[in-house]
Formats: C-alpha cells, structure tokens, sequence
C-alpha cells in the first residue's frame, strides 16, 4: 500500500471487474514495539508508510470511484494507538493518529457526495502484529486479546447501518484490557 502506482493498479483492475467500487477498507499495518529514540529510523519510516501513507494511498485511488458510484464507505481500521499515546509505540501511535485525524477530515470532505468514512480503533488484536518486532507467539496476553474476526464484525457493523446514518469512530477493547491511558 506504500507503493502508490501499485494501489492505483489494484483499485482500477477491481472497478473494471466489478463495474465500480462501493466500499473500502484500509487495514494494512505494522508495528514494533520499543522506545523511539532507540527504533531504528527505518523501521519508524515503514511503520509511517505503510499505515499511514498506505491508507493516503488507497484512499486517493478509490475516493473517485466512491463519489461517482454514488457514495459508499471508506473505513481506515486505525487503533487505541491513534487516541492515546502509548509508551513504546511512538512511531506507530504517530501513524494510527494520523489515520484518525485523516479519517475525520474526509468524513467533512466527503459527506456531502454521499461517502460515510469511519475509523475502527481496536485494542490489542491477536494476529502476527509486530511479531519478532516486540511481540511472540507465547506471550500470554494474546489469549485476551480482541480476535481479528471480532474486529471484522465491527466493520461489517459499521457498513450495514442505514445509509443515513455514519458511525465517525469506534474505540473497541476486550474485556481484559484497560482503557486507561
């Protein structure tokens, strides 16, 4: 998604498959875990690139086709990390602010055409986040954490309220973890 050439390619390749573009999810991330002034900068640049410069990415590509389909939805899964800082996660909460603050912006922009544009904020997400980058596969908090198919249920939510209707942020955590912060 960092590769805008690539991202414009996918995006008009599925328009002419499908006859238009109704929804667009922008859910690519990575992350590592450390204090920022010992990250290694090329690791911070990636981390901005892909997360926040890859949903600039996707989103450029597909808003044309969004308002010339009538309207549709844009949603950036952003995370907890865009609305709080989080020790050890600089360059990442730097990112997923960005994503939120992005998101926003285009819920002004874009809803008069008709496009409802919401960020889902998960909390910790047992996937292979950050794995080798601060996280293993045997840490005990990933049995706790928000599944990846919990975060999808909150996407499909989002996009089947009635079309009047816009749901601007979700902030979502499992039970077992704290919303201090």
């Amino acid at each position: 998604v960092s590769d805008r050439s690539q991202v414009e390619a996918v995006v008009e390749a599925t328009v002419t498959e499908h006859g238009g573009l109704d929804v667009l999810v922008a859910n690519a991330g990575v992350g590592a875990y450390g204090e920022f002034a010992t990250l290694d900068p090329d690791t911070a640049d990636e981390i901005v690139a892909v997360n926040l410069t890859g949903t600039m990415n996707v989103a450029r590509a597909a808003i044309p086709h969004l308002v010339a389909g009538g309207g549709g939805d844009l949603v950036t899964v952003a995370s907890v990390a865009g609305l709080r800082g989080l020790p050890g996660e600089a360059a990442y909460c730097a990112s997923k602010f960005g994503q939120v603050g992005f998101t926003r912006a285009l819920d002004h922009e874009l809803r008069d055409q008709g496009v409802r544009c919401t960020a889902i904020c998960p909390g910790g997400v047992a996937t292979d986040f950050a794995m080798g980058a601060g996280r293993t596969p045997d840490m005990p908090e990933l049995q706790t954490m928000t599944s990846a198919q919990e975060v999808a249920d909150v996407v499909l939510f989002a996009l089947t309220r009635p079309r009047g209707l816009r749901i601007m942020d979700v902030a979502m955590r499992p039970m077992s973890e704290p919303s201090a912060g």
